[in-house]
């Protein structure tokens, strides 16, 4: 009697034991970023862990590869498989590499979204936008004109990688519109892969190649810093200019120094914030995610898909030496 107590005792325990673990993670969502180590994926990740701290009962893994490769993140992609995760988010390194990777998942009854850097259509439910591709466009170039004389000069772009679907998108958008900016010439274009080092290198060949470049337009985070630093390094502050798309944390520096005036950004905790938040969404059924419905995204609010099967969070925010202390105290 007293063994059948113990056992029966034993089988309780281990089920609420096993409750307690499935309540404690009934979703799980991959995060995939382009890679690990990166600053603004990192406060990305302190917005998704935010929201499933807020929805409850969801884990976020957040994941990628050591370098910006296609490969590295189909290696994730696959591991989140085999993990049996319910949903996987992903900043894609390459628009099309992921696509067979990511139908896989979804034969597997996983949920699909990108967002931040956008997968084809066919290898997901939905992409988020972090703000509107052609007010990205604009704003690099407005940034650019502001930091030249009279609005007229050389400028180049340091982009991430050639196959970076956001950052493409984005100087697409600025070639398209350098007509609404007859002072501006575009120069050269440079990829320094999203790595601090090689980002660095880039950007000091590009101003030796080109002497009379006087601003360095970066729509990364991180080639905005690397390029500050050789402004900075080479003695160069006040004679060229480092703008793009940056975190207040990191370039706080480069605005004291003068390597750059202003730049840009959308908050990226809200935006893996809202990430989360669309695909526990469509995990649970509230949202089958097509053209035209609106998502639930929490303090975010409703999120709307477009016609394109994208969405878009917010405008860029810029900051300069009037607000930099504020915001670099918060990502």
């Amino acid at each position: 009697m007293k063994l059948a107590k113990t056992l029966a005792l034993g089988v309780a325990l281990a089920v609420a034991m096993m409750a307690g673990t499935a309540t404690a993670a009934d979703i799980k969502i991959g995060l995939v970023v382009k890679s690990l180590g990166n600053g603004f994926f990192d406060a990305a990740n302190k917005g998704a862990q935010e929201a499933a701290k807020e929805l409850g009962g969801v884990e976020v893994i957040y994941t990628g590869p050591t370098s910006t490769t296609a490969e590295g993140q189909i290696e994730v992609i696959n591991s989140l498989i085999a993990q049996g995760v319910d949903a996987i988010a992903v900043s894609a390194n390459d628009p099309d590499a992921l696509v067979p990777a990511l139908k896989k998942a979804t034969q597997r009854g996983i949920k699909v979204i990108s967002w931040d850097s956008g997968v084809a259509p066919e290898g997901r439910i939905l992409q988020l936008n972090p703000s509107s591709n052609e007010l990205i466009g604009k704003m690099c170039l407005t940034l650019a004109k502001d930091h030249l004389e009279g609005g007229k000069g050389d400028f180049a772009i340091l982009s991430a990688t050639t196959t970076s679907t956001n950052q493409n998108i984005w100087i697409d958008q600025m070639k398209k519109q350098l007509k609404d900016f007859p002072g501006l010439n575009l120069v050269t274009t440079v990829y320094g892969d999203d790595l601090s080092d090689k980002s660095y290198r880039e950007a000091e060949g590009l101003l030796k190649s080109n002497p009379n470049v006087k601003v360095i337009v970066a729509p990364t985070t991180v080639g905005v810093l690397a390029a500050s630093k050789v402004v900075e390094d080479k003695g160069l502050v006040g004679k060229v200019y480092v703008t793009g798309l940056g975190l207040p944390s990191e370039m706080a520096g480069a605005i004291k120094s003068g390597a750059t005036k202003e730049f840009a950004i959308w908050n990226p905790i809200d935006l893996g914030y809202s990430a989360t938040q669309i695909a526990y969404r469509l995990v649970k059924g509230e949202t089958d995610g097509k053209p035209g419905s609106e998502i639930n995204a929490g303090r975010m609010g409703k999120i709307k898909v477009g016609d394109n099967g994208e969405a878009a969070m917010a405008d860029p925010f810029v900051y300069n030496a009037s607000n930099i202390d504020q915001f670099s105290k918060v990502f």
